[in-house]
C-alpha cells in the first residue's frame, strides 16, 4: 500500500510542481512545509488539498477493483518494495485515465478535467499572492 501511495504521490507532486512553475511560482518555497534543499515545499503544500481526491481515491479504486494485486510488488533484501512492470503500467494508465475524467470546478463553476485542476489551483494561488484575490480558494471536492 505504501509503495503504491508513494508512487502516485510522486506523480501528483510532479504535476503540481509543473503547474506552479507554469504560473510563475517557485515550487520550492512553501508556506506549510519547511524549506529544505531539493524539496518542493509549495508543491507539497498544494498536494495537501488534492491528495485525497486524486491520489488516495485512485489507490483505493485500484485495490478495490483488483487492478493492482499484492503479487505485483516485490520486497528486496533491504526492505524496499518495488512494482513489477505490468503493475506500473496499470497504475500509470489508470492515472492518465483519472486525469481525463471531468468534474465541475468549485471556484470557476466550469467543467474541467482532473488533470487541469493542479494548474487551476496554481493559477488561483498566483492570483492571491499577487493581490488579485483576497483569499486563496482551496479546492474542495463535492
Amino acid at each position: 500500500m505504501n509503495a503504491l501511495l508513494s508512487f502516485i504521490y510522486t506523480l501528483l507532486a510532479h504535476d503540481i510542481s509543473n503547474a506552479l512553475e507554469t504560473v510563475g511560482l517557485d515550487p520550492y518555497v512553501g508556506f506549510l512545509h519547511a524549506d529544505r534543499p531539493g524539496r518542493i515545499g509549495l508543491g507539497l503544500d498544494m498536494m495537501e488539498e488534492l491528495r485525497p481526491v486524486l491520489a488516495d481515491r485512485l489507490v483505493l479504486t485500484l485495490i478495490n477493483r483488483q487492478q493492482v494485486k499484492p503479487g505485483g510488488f516485490t520486497t528486496t533484501e533491504t526492505g524496499a518494495v518495488t512494482m513489477d512492470e505490468a503493475t506500473r503500467r496499470e497504475v500509470l494508465q489508470s492515472w492518465q485515465k483519472r486525469k481525463q475524467e471531468e468534474l465541475r470546478h468549485p471556484f470557476f463553476d466550469e467543467s474541467v478535467s482532473w488533470g487541469l485542476v493542479p494548474h487551476l489551483q496554481a493559477l488561483l494561488l498566483a492570483r492571491h499572492v499577487r493581490g488579485d484575490l483576497d483569499a486563496y480558494p482551496a479546492f474542495v471536492a463535492r
